[in-house]
């Protein structure tokens, strides 16, 4: 799932993006309000994270130019204004959701698994299925072979990845940027420890295995050899 960040603390940014990349799911930040309008029209989230003092352009004011054009994108208000006023203008500006600060990131948490099971199925894939393997992006669970498959955040997100692109070869630098939102290679094995849990996790008992590395280009997930 990916999530956009509007938020210009920089501070409370990195915090919240940090939790949520941990969590399992795709993050982008914006620093303002033009940036984040401008990400918010031109790219595919799941989900929008907006604060509502934002320079440059405030919060509902990106909100209500979304709704203008007609882009439904769900959008979660984060702001120190908790009156039931402030509380009502956000709602009706366009937001699905709002959240005061200070507030626990386990709160957080639940409000964007709320938001995004109330999402119509139209809207977008919940469940990927390669084989025997399923993906359920809403419950986030996976099975093979109608077996549970227990996975840690970052290998949930790392086995959507390669379920949103079966059959295709995947470089590192795709899975760096696209899973771990690195535009820089650390030079560490970092995409070869997870990749080696993931296939114990996925493959291991079953048959025949999903998960094929290709040598010299990168890895790829697909029913055959």
């Amino acid at each position: 799932m990916h999530i956009l960040l509007i938020e210009d603390d920089a501070e409370a940014a990195r915090h919240v993006a940090n939790g949520l990349r941990e969590s399992g799911y795709s993050c982008e930040l914006a620093a303002d309000g033009r940036e984040g309008l401008y990400r918010a029209t031109e790219g595919r989230y799941d989900l929008i994270i907006a604060d509502r003092m934002l320079p440059q352009l405030d919060g509902l004011s990106v909100i209500a130019t979304l709704r203008e054009r007609g882009i439904s994108t769900p959008v979660l208000i984060l702001s120190a204004l908790g009156t039931v006023d402030d509380r009502v203008r956000g709602l009706r500006a366009g937001g699905d959701d709002y959240l005061t600060k200070p507030f626990a990131f386990s709160e957080l948490l639940a409000r964007i698994e709320a938001l995004l099971r109330r999402r119509p199925t139209t809207s977008g894939v919940t469940q990927l299925r390669v084989a025997d393997l399923e993906l359920d992006l809403l419950a986030r669970r996976v099975r093979r072979a109608d077996r549970d498959i227990e996975l840690t955040a970052k290998e949930f997100q790392l086995l959507e990845f390669l379920m949103r692109h079966a059959g295709q070869v995947v470089t590192r630098t795709m899975l760096l940027e696209g899973v771990w939102d690195l535009h820089f290679d650390p030079q560490t094995n970092l995409i070869d420890v997870h990749m080696s849990r993931l296939r114990q996790a996925v493959d291991r008992g079953f048959d025949p295995p999903l998960i094929h590395t290709i040598r010299g280009a990168g890895y790829t997930l697909r029913n055959a050899p």
